[in-house]
């Protein structure tokens, strides 16, 4: 999937400016505390009570503003790609997928935001709401990330006409496999490989739109 490439989910991080005002002080300790308890326990664990209990704010103002715990999640979500930090642009293919590609390892492997990237998804699996933020959010970093690979396009790197946005899955996919299916290490070197893997097949023309570009 697209890289997630997050820190912590309602507290300000270098490179994001976080809105002023009551209304987005309150947000952002309510999303903070959410975040702690799907970290913490999952999806079972985000109880609304709860997280107004942590954030110190009224019960009323968690039930009326979100509802439920997946309107929380759908909210974290949102604040997440909101607070995205920016691609990394090294000047190769290689170098930027393998940025991205150690982006979403250590956001996988990070002790806060690996469980509660694996709260966020199995709450997607049930959960339409869920599914649909979930949706939203790795379309927006896919999207972000996407320019890499059209200015290696542009610089001769990859054939005309590769889709940007295949590499980019190309390159987080194997990732989660090992983070939620495998088991199987995810550390630098599994990054690494990713990242190669992804720029060999877009260098071969295995992304091009419509098939294989006869370069």
């Amino acid at each position: 999937m697209a890289s997630a490439g997050r820190e912590r989910p309602g507290a300000e991080q270098p490179g994001t400016v976080r809105p002023g005002g009551r209304t987005a002080r309150v947000r952002a300790a309510v999303l903070e505390a959410a975040g702690d308890l799907l970290a913490e326990g999952g999806l079972a664990a985000l109880d609304l009570a709860e997280v107004a209990r942590r954030a110190d704010v009224g019960r009323t103002t968690v039930y009326r503003r979100w509802g439920s715990a997946v309107g929380l999640v759908t909210d974290l979500l949102a604040d997440m790609a909101e607070q995205s930090l920016p691609r990394t642009e090294t000047g190769s293919l290689l170098g930027d997928l393998t940025a991205n590609a150690e982006l979403v390892r250590r956001t996988l492997t990070d002790p806060r935001q690996g469980p509660l990237f694996k709260a966020v998804i199995a709450a997607a699996t049930s959960e339409a709401e869920a599914a649909e933020a979930l949706h939203r959010f790795y379309a927006t970093r896919v999207e972000e990330w996407a320019p890499c690979v059209r200015q290696a396009a542009e610089r001769g790197e990859v054939p005309a006409g590769t889709d940007p946005h295949e590499v980019i899955r190309a390159v987080s996919a194997p990732l989660y496999y090992r983070a939620l299916a495998s088991g199987d290490p995810l550390d630098e070197a599994a990054a690494g490989r990713a990242a190669a893997a992804a720029t060999a097949a877009a260098r071969a023309g295995v992304y091009v739109c419509g098939g294989r570009s006869g370069a």
